[in-house]
């Protein structure tokens, strides 16, 4: 092959990589996106369940002295507290995110994306039902966030997923692999 993309999987003969014959299979890719969501999204569902029902209201948990404590806030706004305002906006994206992660999930044949984008779709999903379900009212509703790390914003683990989900496509996109299984050298 001339260019220099590739399917992850097919070997190389001669140096060049060989013309697969067929698209490799997707849909174990698209089990694990699935599954790493649903995990990803039950661990924060009863985690926020868990801290309301047992530390709101209460005082802040030292967990490693001063460098890590559970303080339950609610957060209407985005990362940080920013735009309070504008909770509908963010639930109107993060519905957005789940759909083009949902139509995405058609294309995909590469596990570490699988991963990738089901950490994204967890945590958007955990965040979503809080902006969904919880005071003061559907679509308007405060996040949860409980992680309190000195001298950083307090956070949940829905955030703690899109992060490291986030992280992971960028190191993805840096060693030039793709969604459908492609890798290129750019």
């Amino acid at each position: 092959m001339a260019e220099a993309e590739r399917i992850i999987g097919t070997p190389d003969v001669d140096g060049e990589a060989a013309a697969p014959a067929e698209r490799p299979k997707g849909k174990r890719k698209i089990a694990a996106l699935f599954v790493v969501a649903v995990l990803a999204y039950l661990l924060d569902l009863g985690s926020k369940l868990l801290v309301v029902a047992q530390l709101e209201h209460r005082q802040s948990i030292r967990i490693i002295g001063d460098a890590l404590q559970f303080e339950v806030i609610r957060n209407a706004g985005a990362a940080f507290g920013i735009g309070e305002a504008f909770t509908v906006i963010f639930t109107i994206i993060a519905a957005s995110v789940i759909v083009v992660i949902a139509r995405l999930a058609r294309k995909l044949y590469s596990l570490p994306w699988a991963i990738a984008l089901g950490l994204l779709l967890g945590g958007a999903l955990g965040n979503l039902t809080d902006r969904i379900f919880r005071s003061p009212g559907a679509f308007q509703g405060a996040v949860v966030d409980f992680i309190a790390p000195a001298h950083f914003a307090v956070f949940n683990l829905a955030d703690s997923a899109i992060c490291c989900g986030g992280v992971l496509i960028v190191l993805l996109s840096f060693r030039g692999l793709d969604p459908d299984g492609t890798v290129h050298k750019d």
